[in-house]
């Protein structure tokens, strides 16, 4: 009677539908990403020049159209929070390099000679060369680390991007199209990652 049982049971467990596998944190977030509507970009932290890329950071969003960008915290169904800064600073390289070559003959006097026949005999080259490169280059860089916080505090997705500038754009604008950039790459991963589970 047991191996009957057995057999059953299997043969039940076999005509169960499999399954589906959990999905991971990863994926869970990744998809809420897309019940995200209307984002508030709040202050960045940072220096003086985090103002300014908020602001183009806000107009790299809206070209996207990924979102309604909302002036009004009331509304928004997450918030891009984080911090930016636009460095100036200077790099210096310096390079010192030298050649120097040097020679010297000489003969000395002989004891067993007369005073008459002692002679001494004394050359001497020397050559140098010493070249010095000192070099200052002036340089820009924006650095922003932003989140995108839903209402209730989960953090849905983060980047950290910089940029040294781009051929027609500056740092902060190139900076604020990485940002974009990215999370309409996370956006479309999202969406393929719903199709993929039938949603």
């Amino acid at each position: 009677m047991r191996p009957a049982l057995l057999v059953t049971l299997a043969l039940a467990a076999a005509q169960e539908p499999p399954k589906p596998r959990p999905s991971s944190i990863e994926e869970q977030t990744l998809l809420r990403l897309l019940e995200v509507r209307r984002v508030y970009v709040d202050r960045l932290t940072g220096g003086e020049t985090a103002a300014q890329i908020r602001d183009m950071i806000i107009s790299s969003l809206q070209a996207a159209r990924l979102f309604i960008i909302t002036e009004n915290e009331e509304r928004a169904d997450a918030f891009l929070r984080g911090s930016a800064e636009d460095l100036v600073f200077t790099d210096t390289y310096s390079s010192s390099e030298s050649v120097t070559a040097r020679a010297t003959l000489g003969a000395g006097a002989d004891p067993d000679r007369s005073a008459r026949d002692r002679r001494s005999r004394y050359a001497g080259v020397s050559v140098g060369e010493h070249e010095a490169t000192r070099i200052a280059e002036r340089k820009h860089e924006a650095v922003a680390a932003v989140r995108l916080v839903s209402r209730d505090g989960d953090v849905l997705w983060s980047t950290t991007q910089e940029s040294t500038g781009a051929k027609f754009r500056g740092a902060s604008a190139d900076v604020a199209d990485k940002v974009t950039r990215q999370l309409l790459r996370d956006f479309e991963r999202a969406r393929a990652l719903r199709q993929s589970q039938g949603k």
